[in-house]
């Protein structure tokens, strides 16, 4: 239920419980993680966020799509430094991001149904990385945790991964008209 207030010139959305969803699904190509990173970018503009809450969230958008394009279903096209390599195969997959705006929380799902990480403790250590040959540094999960409030990363071999991740936004006094 949202009330509206009459008898001031702002609304708090703490205050009127702000509620809204939106679901990407995308095949799972490179070219699609700057659409999802865009996507969930604009979504949040609503909540005012500072330019550091939206680069913060699109660098983890933009790692949780690229995790699940290139180690989820192996897809490694776009990824090289002189492009497809004879022979590549490009594995069909879908990826779907999730977002839910819940009063100033952001919440991102980042799915995929593809092979899954076998070993996720090692998985989500800074630095290291499965795909060494694409010069990728091992830093997707650890910037994931940086840049958000909380992280958690469910997957099974065989069945995929599902990354989902929260950070509060607007949470600078400025934003509400305070001093």
């Amino acid at each position: 239920m949202i009330e509206v207030k009459q008898d001031t010139d702002t609304v708090n959305p703490e205050e009127i419980g702000i509620v809204n969803d939106m679901v990407l699904e995308f095949e799972a190509m490179s070219s699609n993680e700057g659409l999802a990173r865009m996507a969930v970018a604009a979504f949040i503009a609503p909540l005012n966020p500072t330019m550091e809450e939206i680069s913060d969230v699109k660098t983890a958008v933009s790692e949780a799509v690229t995790n699940a394009i290139i180690h989820g279903y192996n897809n490694t096209y776009g990824y090289m430094r002189h492009g497809r390599q004879a022979g590549t195969p490009v594995h069909q997959g879908r990826v779907w991001v999730r977002c839910r705006i819940e009063r100033k929380t952001l919440q991102i799902e980042v799915e995929d149904t593809g092979i899954g990480i076998e070993n996720l403790d090692r998985a989500m250590e800074p630095l290291f990385t499965t795909k060494p040959e694409l010069e990728r540094s091992g830093m997707g999960f650890a910037f994931m945790e940086a840049f958000m409030d909380d992280l958690e990363v469910d997957s099974e071999p065989g069945k995929g991964t599902v990354v989902r991740m929260k950070k509060r936004l607007g949470t600078g006094s400025w934003l509400m008209g305070e001093e």
